[in-house]
């Protein structure tokens, strides 16, 4: 039985974007829903039917349905083992999942200040002193994983991880919002815009007509 992906658009959905790229980077096979985001009650209605959670992303495997990103990619993990989602030292696992709660919990001005929009042009902003916190944070994590294990490939664990997936609207946001970073954080950022699961949602992201001109909201 295959599995059913529910997202919302490419182009502004930074949740669904995570799962998405965790199984498209891994060779796990699914379908894909997309359910526009910010058009209506018909839209809500039909993104109720999928999960009563009444948000993206949702993943369908049979009679179970998984909610949120980051219990998405854990339960693809888990069904999935060969994908290698997690690293299999325990160690590097145990801090790819401390790196992806930080991230999934936390960084809320940056969210709130730079949201994703992949048609926004690229321009700096002036941002708030939590949110170049926040981006200061985010380097150094990149920063300390390159350095732990980037002599086994460019991701943050040397191959690419559920981690990775975390943090990959966040390279949208830098890019989106000329972001000055430093070079262990260019490194990976090129790497993950290589990535082809990457390009090919930013290109479908980019091919989608724009719902409303959301260019700073997250």
């Amino acid at each position: 039985m295959s599995l059913t992906l529910v997202i919302g658009n490419k182009n502004y959905s930074s949740w669904s974007m995570r799962p998405w790229i965790a199984l498209q980077a891994c060779g796990i096979a699914f379908d894909e829903v997309m359910i526009p985001l910010y058009t209506g009650a018909a839209d809500k209605a039909r993104l109720l039917g999928f999960s009563q959670s009444g948000k993206v992303p949702a993943l369908i495997d049979g009679d179970l349905t998984v909610w949120d990103s980051l219990a998405i990619i854990e339960y693809a993990a888990e069904r999935f083992p060969e994908a290698k989602l997690w690293p299999q030292d325990r160690a590097s696992r145990a801090h790819a999942r401390s790196i992806s709660a930080e991230m999934h919990s936390g960084f809320m001005a940056l969210r709130n200040e730079c949201g994703m929009n992949l048609h926004r042009p690229v321009k700096a902003k002036a941002l708030s002193a939590d949110a170049l916190a926040n981006i200061a944070r985010i380097q150094q994590i990149w920063a300390e994983c390159h350095a732990r294990y980037g002599q086994t490939g460019p991701y943050l664990f040397g191959h690419f991880s559920g981690a990775d997936a975390m943090y990959a609207p966040v390279v949208h946001r830098f890019l989106s919002y000329a972001v000055e970073v430093q070079p262990d954080a260019r490194f990976y950022m090129d790497a993950m815009l290589a990535l082809p699961a990457f390009r090919q949602w930013t290109d479908e992201g980019l091919a989608e007509t724009l719902v409303i001109e959301r260019f700073e909201g997250d």
